[in-house]
């Protein structure tokens, strides 16, 4: 029997052999960027490169998912290693799509280019006839959590049933058959925070759209048969922040609303106003305190103003919980590119993924790894050193595939058999579908 050793050394060279159509798919797709559940052409090059390899693959998973499966050489457990198809809208982008200011600024380009490096490596080797257990290569789409509307509009349709692609594929079993998953998400390198870390956990959040509607009149001449839904929403958001300092520090609570409409014409009393809210906390209940709080505040504003709010509550994501002994796995292997002293153990952020919502039903590692230039969702952003953010991460996915599956996959099956979730597939739907919700309050009743 081959040694991990020798197996991952020969997927690294198969990998090196292709790192410059790794780098070049990568440079597509940041210079064709899509945003969620509309990843169609990102989807097309992924299953190209699933063909040429012959590997068997399912496309329009969520609309536009793709998953493929390399099977091993005896049964085992699966491995997941996943990237993410979608970029989120970032205006001044320079390499942003015109039409819809959609935008790489997230290194998502990065993982699938990542992805594909790993799916050539460890096919192309044949390492897969040593191992114990099957690796699926996972394309998900809609990460980013961006045109709520759009995404609600796919809900009510019957397209979709959730506003994220991996909770999409959690409600339609795509990942029934897999027992462990790992991803890999670039950074920007700085002198304190290291080249590569994990870290500890990250907030989950539920979502919201509200609706101030008040009533029309000229603003000039006749102000007061109005009701003014632009100062309810004023109110509001005045409401929230003062319930800012009486969120506990260890919860971590975050509420960051905007207007998305502030009426129509400057000389009429403005009687449709529009908000937007995360309501991001480390803990399910204290997400679910704060959200509570943010609907008085709602409420109270209406009622201050005597006029109507409609409040959408959708899910968002679960937080996310890093496996231990994944990220040991990882930190081995990321050595092997990086210098150990780079590799840094992060704490909780309060940041957001739909990684998290995985992270509750099986072993998830989501780390970071140094490759890219600037403030992530900024117009900096971009992958300033390209064998780092494109083709290390194929290497670091195809090794850890290679730990967890070799020796008849004594470490994921060990990975497998220590974990706790943290909850059950079913228990999971029931939580996230029953966070949808309308309320119309009436201020003036």
């Amino acid at each position: 029997m081959t040694t991990a050793a020798a197996l991952k050394a020969s997927v690294c060279q198969k990998i090196d052999e292709q790192s410059d159509r790794i780098i070049g798919m990568g440079e597509k797709i940041m210079d064709d960027p899509e945003l969620g559940f509309k990843e169609h052409r990102t989807a097309d090059k992924v299953q190209e490169v699933f063909s040429e390899l012959g590997l068997e693959f399912d496309s329009g998973l969520g609309l536009t998912g793709v998953k493929a499966v390399l099977r091993g050489g005896r049964p085992g457990p699966t491995v997941a290693l996943m990237g993410e198809l979608d970029a989120l809208q970032v205006p001044g982008h320079p390499r942003a799509n015109e039409a819809t200011q959609a935008a790489h600024a997230c290194g998502h380009n990065a993982q699938i280019a990542g992805l594909m490096g790993a799916a050539m490596g460890l096919h192309s080797s044949g390492v897969a006839e040593e191992l114990a257990g099957n690796i699926v290569f996972l394309a998900v789409p809609a990460e980013e959590y961006v045109e709520i509307d759009y995404r609600l509009g796919l809900v009510r349709e019957g397209k979709t049933s959730f506003l994220c692609g991996k909770q999409e594929l959690i409600k339609l079993g795509h990942f029934e058959d897999v027992d462990m998953a790992v991803m890999i998400h670039t950074k920007s390198p700085s002198r304190d925070d290291g080249t590569h870390g994990v870290g500890l956990s990250s907030n989950g959040f539920l979502a919201k759209t509200v609706t101030f509607r008040g009533l029309a009149a000229h603003a000039g001449g006749a102000p007061e048969q109005g009701v003014n839904a632009l100062y309810a929403a004023q109110l509001a958001l005045a409401a929230i922040n003062s319930h800012r300092e009486t969120f506990r520090d260890e919860d971590c609570v975050r509420v960051h609303p905007i207007i998305t409409k502030g009426g129509d014409l400057v000389n009429i009393i403005p009687s449709d106003v529009r908000l937007e809210t995360y309501v991001r906390a480390k803990r399910a209940e204290a997400i679910v305190d704060a959200a509570a709080r943010v609907d008085a505040c709602l409420k109270g504003a209406a009622m201050a103003m005597r006029c109507q709010v409609e409040i959408d509550t959708v899910p968002g994501n679960l937080p996310l919980n890093n496996d231990a002994n994944l990220r040991d796995i990882f930190r081995t292997n990321a050595a092997t590119i990086f210098d150990e002293d780079g590799f840094r153990d992060y704490p909780h952020g309060g940041g957001s993924t739909d990684a998290g919502d995985l992270s509750q039903l099986m072993p998830v590692l989501h780390p970071v790894m140094a490759g890219a230039h600037g403030e992530p969702h900024s117009v900096d952003w971009h992958i300033a050193d390209k064998e780092n953010g494109y083709v290390s991460p194929a290497k670091t996915l195809a090794m850890m595939a290679v730990d967890l599956l070799a020796d008849d996959a004594a470490e994921g099956r060990r990975v497998v058999d220590e974990f706790t979730p943290g909850m059950s597939r079913d228990e999971y739907l029931r939580e996230q579908e029953g966070v949808f919700r309308t309320e119309l309050f009436d201020g003036a009743a």
